[in-house]
């Protein structure tokens, strides 16, 4: 860490103020956190990270979101960012979805200064775009695609009252509050499949906190996301994915 002189503090108290506004600001920089005032993070003003404060920490959990439902390599990551919050430079909110997308690839330490390089590093192409009208029914949008060989994979969320939402997963419209343990799976819709999933994690004493269902008509494809209490084994995830013949089934951990 390398810390610049304030010029600006000329009196006693003033000099308290930055002193604790440093202290603030390294404790912060320890939890991973970001720092209002480094000189090579363009942070903007203080209007301008009130407003994208909640949009930095859903883009980290969009892409450690992605990175976990695709286990192939990432050569392309495209964002955009939509509605009132695409006035403002999306940089930050690129480099926190950069962070959250490599951080678990990757045994060096990622942070939204160095998440540019290390995606260079990586061979991982980003791209940025930013468009005010098109948040498809929501105020505020950010979305990511990334892009391995053929496969591509599309995620996206808002914040509601600073807290985090994922909208869009897989394709299908879905909403949910991405937090702790989420078991995501794919399958044919049908009667009895949601008592099944219920009855195998019960058996291993795994409890359903929540469940949300993402499907485009009745019986079709439908991706399911259920918030666990504890993390879930492999033997369990594979029990349930033969359970319901899920054609995908991954646990994402979004603990950093």
């Amino acid at each position: 860490m390398v810390v610049t002189p304030h010029l600006g503090a000329n009196t006693h108290e003033a000099q308290v103020n930055v002193a604790v506004d440093v202290a603030r600001q390294i404790v912060a920089f320890r939890d991973g956190e970001l720092v209002e005032h480094a000189v090579n993070v363009p942070v903007g003003d203080r209007e301008t990270m009130a407003e994208q404060r909640p949009f930095i920490a859903l883009a980290e959990l969009l892409g450690r979101f992605c990175v976990q439902l695709e286990r192939d390599n990432v050569e392309r990551v495209e964002v955009v960012v939509a509605g009132q919050v695409a006035r403002r430079d999306p940089e930050l909110i690129a480099r926190a979805v950069l962070k959250g997308l490599l951080e678990r690839v990757t045994a060096e330490a990622v942070n939204l200064v160095n998440a540019h390089l290390v995606a260079r590093d990586r061979g991982v192409t980003l791209v940025v775009r930013t468009d005010e009208a098109g948040a498809s029914g929501y105020a505020n949008l950010v979305t990511v695609t990334t892009q391995a060989g053929e496969k591509r994979k599309i995620i996206a969320g808002t914040a509601f009252d600073g807290m985090p939402r994922i909208v869009r997963l897989r394709d299908l419209s879905i909403e949910f509050v991405p937090e702790g343990h989420v078991l995501v799976l794919s399958y044919e819709d049908r009667p009895g499949m949601v008592g099944k999933i219920g009855t195998i994690l019960g058996r291993h004493g795994v409890n359903i906190a929540s469940m949300h269902v993402g499907r485009r008509s009745k019986r079709g494809s439908a991706i399911v996301v259920l918030l666990l209490d504890d993390d879930v084994p492999a033997e369990v995830v594979e029990e349930v994915r033969k359970g319901v013949e899920a054609d995908f089934a991954r646990v994402i951990r979004l603990e950093p």
